[in-house]
């Protein structure tokens, strides 16, 4: 079950990959009328509708890009079936149409179906079209059936299949709608405190994967929150000063602290390894800064040290609760960098975003003294600080010098043969092997790497970073 839930997120990192064009949009429409949004500025205007044709379908987009994500061979058959499941769902449990099954009125139709086109189901739906797909796609049909025969009868099926869930969620959605609710609400019911648990608990889900699915409960419309859609729109249901509060924590802790973390990981590096660290912290933080990507400087030290970890979680719950106290309030399209901080200037929702100056520099230096006084009282294996022999292979590798690492890793998961599934995420490559015992860590470690992870006895995940893609590539071409 766990691993499923891994690749559901990973799947989903291909339509997140959209917003950030979203985001650009919405900036520059908010930055050419920031007090009509559109109203003084014909320009702004279409900039900021073309960014709401982006945010508004975030179901679709989640349908397509876990349907397309999960499929075996991420054939474009299984987006169309991810689209029919959606809209077959979507559609069935509409208000209107609950209301004519029950024949009742509309405004005594459960809330619940009115908030049926959200992120969960489009989830869902990429989860049926993909399923569907890779069960389906090799489908031989009796010659008077041929031509459906493949793909062809995919969407067919998958057709089929939407309509069951949609009778199965015509009982089941209104409890599952109420539990995700209810757990908002207590949250949103805690004030600062309850947007330092998502925040925290936000970072403790990363090394499973299953943070999307409570991002989906705060930032998006699933539960009724929809934090982030709420920010960038201003429309009904969002409150100044309160809409944001789920994402503003976020940015003094990706723009200062982790870079400030890493430097301090650097500084109690060994001389000896001092450059090799510095080159694989300074790149994390450069991607943490600017983008808002933490992935390939947390990895860094996750499993190296996880009580370093769980350090840095309580510290972004720390600096949400103290975010949603101040009158400050950021947002983001893709995540908490430079960029998307710039953009929210003046986002509708935007409360005092320089702020984020003097209180990103005070994380900075609580993160720089509670990581280095924590590394070396306890003396962890932070990057630099590994014993002698396992750094004593490591290759250097001349910049974006992928062959060669996508043939050291290759060689660390034990060759060509013992690679069942390979696939990438947003700084991950993620593989399925046929033997667990042929692996060796410390041979893709010689990559440098940011780390490896092993969820399962058959799964190796290799933290690669940002440019995951081009070594994925590499790999593929020698498979």
């Amino acid at each position: 079950m766990m691993k499923y839930l891994q690749k559901i997120g990973k799947s989903l990192m291909l339509p997140v990959a959209v917003l950030p064009a979203a985001g650009i949009l919405y900036g520059i429409g908010y930055w050419i009328d920031p007090t009509g949004w559109g109203a003084n500025s014909v320009i702004a205007a279409f900039l900021i509708k073309a960014a709401s044709a982006i945010i508004d379908q975030i179901p679709i987009l989640f349908a397509i890009g876990v349907s397309v994500g999960m499929a075996k061979d991420h054939d474009g058959t299984s987006a169309l079936s991810g689209i029919v499941s959606f809209l077959m769902i979507t559609t069935l449990l509409s208000s209107s149409a609950v209301a004519m099954y029950k024949g009742v009125d509309v405004s005594e139709v459960p809330a619940a179906f009115g908030k049926i086109s959200n992120a969960f189901i489009g989830i869902l739906a990429g989860v049926i079209g993909s399923g569907c797909y890779n069960k389906f796609k090799d489908t031989k049909l009796p010659d008077y059936l041929a031509f459906f025969s493949g793909k062809r009868c995919v969407a067919i099926v998958t057709a089929i299949a939407s309509i069951a869930c949609s009778f199965v969620l015509y009982f089941v959605w209104p409890i599952i709608f109420a539990a995700l609710v209810a757990f908002g609400m207590a949250i949103i019911g805690l004030g600062p405190v309850g947007a330092g648990i998502y925040a925290m608990l936000n970072r403790a889900l990363i090394p499973l994967g299953l943070h999307h699915a409570l991002n989906a409960v705060f930032w998006f419309d699933t539960a009724g929150i929809n934090d982030l859609g709420l920010f960038w729109s201003g429309a009904e249901g969002a409150v100044k000063g309160v809409t944001g509060q789920y994402m503003t924590g976020f940015f003094p802790v990706m723009m200062f602290g982790l870079p400030a973390g890493a430097l301090a990981m650097y500084h109690t590096a060994k001389d000896s390894k001092k450059k090799t660290a510095a080159s694989l912290l300074l790149a994390g933080s450069l991607a943490s800064f600017f983008t808002g990507i933490t992935e390939p400087l947390e990895f860094a030290f996750m499993f190296m040290a996880p009580g370093l970890y769980l350090v840095h979680a309580v510290l972004t719950g720390i600096s949400a609760v103290i975010c949603s106290i101040l009158p400050m309030r950021i947002g983001f399209n893709f995540s908490a960098g430079l960029v998307d901080w710039i953009l929210s200037f003046k986002a509708p929702m935007a409360v005092n975003p320089l702020l984020l100056i003097p209180v990103g520099a005070a994380f900075a230096v609580v993160y720089y003294f509670v990581f280095r006084f924590v590394i070396t009282a306890f003396d962890l294996k932070t990057p630099g600080r590994e014993d002698d022999e396992e750094d004593e292979n490591r290759i250097t590798l001349a910049n974006d010098d992928f062959t060669t690492m996508a043939r050291i890793v290759l060689e660390g998961l034990g060759g060509k043969g013992n690679i069942k599934e390979l696939d990438y995420c947003a700084t991950r490559i993620r593989t399925e092997i046929n033997d667990y015992t042929l692996v060796d860590e410390k041979k893709i470690k010689q990559a440098g790497i940011a780390g490896v992870i092993r969820p399962s006895k058959n799964t190796v995940q290799v933290v690669i970073g940002p440019k995951v893609q081009f070594v994925h590539d590499e790999l593929k071409k020698m498979l």
